[in-house]
């Protein structure tokens, strides 16, 4: 009898030092290596996880094609253009278009979900040493407008005003209304604006007023 109480004894101490000796698997079933981190710490400059950094390159002064096709290739996806003359037109064939500006610029380290942005104007333009800004709702009193883009100044009038449009020139129809820009307008600029409708006299944009 006494021999076999010495028997279990000796077993269950053999047990308890395998257990205190087997390292503790971590949340793959995996024992960590010695000297490893533990699983819940970070180690030092560890990237924020999910985060995707790469290198964006600068695309100023290429075709707005070309230059969503490079940034496209490293790694972002994330586009949008504007026109940078600030007339509100459409980059409906890229081709025909350049690029003035980017946002963010190019050369540094960008997280590759980030929206890039280029300002951009027809190939035979030249380039403004600042973009224009793009339309912006009115507020209590009529701006002024002229010189402005057509396209451009209806977009910043509220959806529902009633708005006339004729050509200062001739009797043209005034029909894609970003090739146009104003020459007078009325109400006149600081005038309170309540609803009345608002008339404008165009040229195209690269004829002079009368």
């Amino acid at each position: 009898m006494r021999t076999h109480h010495t028997a279990g004894v000796l077993v269950a101490a053999a047990a308890l030092a395998v257990t205190a000796c087997t390292p503790q698997a971590n949340g793959n079933g995996k024992a960590p290596a010695p000297g490893s981190p533990s699983p819940t710490a970070s180690a030092p400059g560890a990237a924020t996880p999910g985060a995707k950094a790469a290198t964006l390159p600068d695309l100023v002064g290429k075709g707005l094609q070309t230059a969503q096709d490079e940034a496209q290739a490293a790694g972002f996806h994330a586009l949008t253009s504007h026109d940078a003359l600030g007339r509100d037109r459409l980059q409906a064939l890229d081709r025909n278009w350049k690029v003035c500006s980017q946002t963010p610029p190019g050369g540094g380290a960008v997280d590759t979900d980030t929206t890039i942005d280029f300002g951009a104007v027809k190939l035979e333009e030249t380039c403004p040493a600042v973009d224009a800004p793009g339309p912006k709702p009115v507020g209590a009193t009529m701006p002024d407008f002229v010189g402005q883009g057509m396209k451009a100044v209806r977009a910043s009038l509220p959806s529902n005003a009633s708005i006339m449009v004729t050509d200062a020139l001739e009797s043209r129809m005034v029909l894609q209304e970003s090739n146009w820009k104003v020459c007078t307008q009325d109400p006149r600029a600081g005038t309170k604006l309540n609803g009345q409708p608002v008339a404008f006299t165009v040229v195209k944009t690269d004829e002079t007023c009368p």
